[in-house]
């Protein structure tokens, strides 16, 4: 990695003056996405050499009109292709044509003149898979109404020009193509600093497995992307190269994610992860290594990895979801950035495979939230570590009193800031405050807002019978009751002791009633244990007030709600009361 700390700098440097650079929009760029033709085939050769379809006009019936010169119909494995247009006129001082991509080689031709050839051609017509840069054709100044045409052989999954066909000016080209790759650079360089400092945690810290993922996966998008901007090619000018370091990095990735993700977990899971990542890892090096010994194309590795990538993804997914519950904030965070990155990964390959309409997926954005999640988070654990190491080397020194007094006074700080209730899981009394703040302001504008707050009947008494233990079972096993009977736009909180509220926006009093008491039968109805020992049923009695149905004040719902409550202690408990009836 040090070896790349050299192109770092230039990439920083060159991104934040691109991202500095206004737009240039060139008025007189012309897309080519119309009047092309086609025909499958090689064109036989003249005697001087020049191909005899560039010269013959008694076969035009074998050329047919294609909106855009990629992927003809009726292939049937045919290799070879040769497309064409009459170039339109237009004002421009240094004529080019900007080519996205090729696949996979080809010469172009201006009438029966070559000026431009990619790759190279054997006898037979065919060559080897040298790369998929950007191209930039030079064009006479006379060439409006001139036929130009393209000789494609391609033995990959795609054929022809690929993205965008474009004539414009060349100073155009070059703003386009730097502000096009401004964001990638800066993206790319932020990801390999990013991996060149989890490769410095993962030799320091304890958790080198969680820093070499995070390197690996790091230093796979970094390279990636920048293999991938076409900006590249000014800083090398080696296509194939390029492609290896894209195709490298790209194999990379759930080796990276699954290093990462197998520390979280253990038995089954772990397992499953472990195998995922370790087959990528396989590929990645069969891949790789077929094509630099020449036994493969890189090209043909490409759609056997999305297709690989199409299955594995999914099923990464479909073992992270069914976990959640057990991982901790950050660790969901991670695989939420992780799904956004992978979700622009498949559409992307969606594009290079012809299942979406061609268009430019920010991939580099995706690299970009996933890496600033990890620097957000792996700063904070660094800020930690750092924080302990400061006190047990102040613990040898005299001021071991007060560096102990400032970490407990920081503790504190974490714990009072916390949303989530430690017992039950449900979200705390600090929460709902700001939540029903936020929510009162919200119906004050015209939506209904109805709040429920709930009591367990009889808990201390329950408590002095079964003990402590069983009373917190009783508690959690409730708040998972309540938990699953209502919305994801619903809020459960637990306002300490037995006692729970539930805030329901853009829901009547009505309906609020329906989910209580239905929350209330299921109570009823359910066999509290703990351990070995049966507790029997449990009661809630529940009290509901609603906006506007009850106050003119949504401030005022937790207080008619607890009123509400209170009638329904005074009228037997278990059983669900609602203001209006409270005060009746």
């Amino acid at each position: 990695m040090r070896r790349l700390a050299p192109l770092l700098w230039p990439c920083l440097t060159l991104s934040l003056v691109l991202l500095l650079w206004p737009a240039i929009a060139s008025a007189s760029a012309l897309d080519l996405d119309e009047g092309w033709e086609y025909r499958w085939g090689d064109s036989p050769y003249l005697a001087d050499g020049t191909p005899a379809w560039l010269v013959e006009t008694s076969s035009e019936g074998a050329w047919h009109s294609i909106d855009f010169p990629s992927n003809p119909p009726g292939r049937d494995g045919q290799r070879h292709a040769w497309f064409r247009i009459s170039l339109p006129a237009g004002e421009w001082r240094d004529p080019v044509l900007y080519v996205y991509s090729i696949d996979l080689i080809a010469q172009a031709f201006l009438d029966d003149v070559l000026i431009y050839q990619h790759g190279s051609f054997d006898e037979r017509g065919e060559g080897p898979f040298v790369g998929w840069p950007w191209h930039m054709i030079s064009l006479p100044e006379d060439f409006a109404g001139r036929q130009l045409s393209f000789r494609i052989y391609s033995n990959y999954t795609d054929i022809g020009l690929w993205g965008e066909v474009r004539l414009m000016d060349r100073p155009d080209l070059f703003a386009m193509i730097l502000q096009r790759s401004a964001t990638d650079l800066a993206v790319s360089a932020f990801c390999l600093l990013l991996a060149l400092l989890a490769a410095g945690f993962a030799l320091v810290q304890q958790r080198r497995r969680n820093y070499l993922g995070i390197a690996l996966f790091s230093f796979a998008s970094g390279i990636m992307i920048l293999a991938e901007t076409q900006a590249s090619q000014f800083l090398l000018a080696k296509p194939l190269a390029w492609d290896y370091m894209a195709a490298g990095g790209y194999y990379a990735l759930p080796v990276g994610i699954g290093l990462l993700l197998e520390t979280w977990f253990t038995g089954r899971h772990k397992r499953w992860i472990r195998y995922l990542w370790q087959f990528h890892l396989t590929y990645w090096l069969l891949a790789i290594g077929l094509a630099l010994a020449g036994i493969v194309n890189l090209s043909s590795t490409f759609p056997v990895f999305d297709a690989l990538l199409a299955i594995s993804l999914p099923l990464l997914f479909a073992l992270l979801i069914g976990s959640l519950k057990r991982l901790d904030g950050e660790q969901r965070l991670i695989i939420a950035a992780y799904g956004v990155f992978g979700l622009l990964l498949l559409l992307d390959m969606s594009v290079a495979h012809g299942l979406l309409a061609w268009q430019r997926i920010p991939v580099s954005l995706g690299a970009l939230l996933f890496s600033l999640v990890i620097v957000a988070i792996s700063l904070r654990h660094y800020a930690r570590t750092q924080r302990e190491l400061v006190v047990l080397n102040q613990r040898l020194e005299k001021e071991v009193a007060e560096r102990t007094k400032e970490l407990q006074q920081l503790v504190e700080r974490f714990r009072i800031f916390s949303y989530q209730d430690p017992l039950t899981g449900l979200k705390n009394r600090r929460y709902f405050n700001e939540i029903f703040a936020r929510e009162a302001a919200i119906a004050k504008r015209g939506a209904p807002l109805t709040l429920a707050m709930l009591d367990i009947d009889h808990f201390k008494l329950f408590n002095d019978l079964h003990g402590h233990e069983a009373g917190d079972c009783v508690l959690i096993t409730t708040a998972r009751l309540i938990g699953e009977h209502f919305r994801e736009a619903d809020v459960v909180c637990r306002l300490g002791g037995e006692e729970f509220v539930i805030l329901m926006p853009s829901t009547s009093e009505g309906q609020a009633r329906e989910a209580i008491e239905r929350l209330l039968d299921t109570v009823r109805r359910h066999r509290f244990e703990h351990g070995d020992s049966a507790l029997g049923s449990v009661g809630l009695s529940c009290g509901i007030a609603s906006y506007p149905t009850h106050t003119d004040d949504p401030c005022a719902l937790l207080q008619l709600a607890d009123t509400a409550l209170y009638h329904a202690k005074r009228s037997g408990r278990d059983r669900c009361e609602t203001y209006a009836s409270a005060i009746t």
